[in-house]
């Protein structure tokens, strides 16, 4: 195995796109529409259009260096981040919340 990609459900593709974006994703759309994709440095996120009485949501980890800066960056961009907290298990957590209630929790080491 390489690599592996989550897939998030969403009612909105467009918003979520523009969400991932502030995020410093970079995003596209899959050409036969209802899907999308978002990509920054070698993390990649598929964005999957369900229907609105779908109300399932996912989550993905991101292991980073610095979770303080990363919380800094998203917040400049105006993203409601969940501060990141030491964590009994020695990372520093933090989390964000899509518009459709997928979660991206992040992690560092700690100081």
């Amino acid at each position: 195995m390489q690599r592996i990609a989550p897939i998030f459900t969403v009612h909105n593709l467009e918003e979520a796109l523009n969400h991932y974006q502030r995020l410093g994703f970079t995003v596209r759309t899959y050409v036969g529409g209802g899907y999308g994709y978002a990509t920054r440095d070698t993390i990649e996120i598929h964005l999957g259009v369900v229907p609105p009485n779908d109300h399932r949501a996912s989550a993905a980890y991101l292991f980073v260096e610095d979770a303080d800066k990363l919380a800094a960056e998203w917040r400049a961009e105006g993203v409601e981040v969940h501060s990141p907290q030491d964590t009994e298990w020695g990372k520093r957590e933090g989390a964000v919340v899509d518009p459709d209630g997928n979660v991206i929790r992040f992690g560092s080491p700690m100081a």
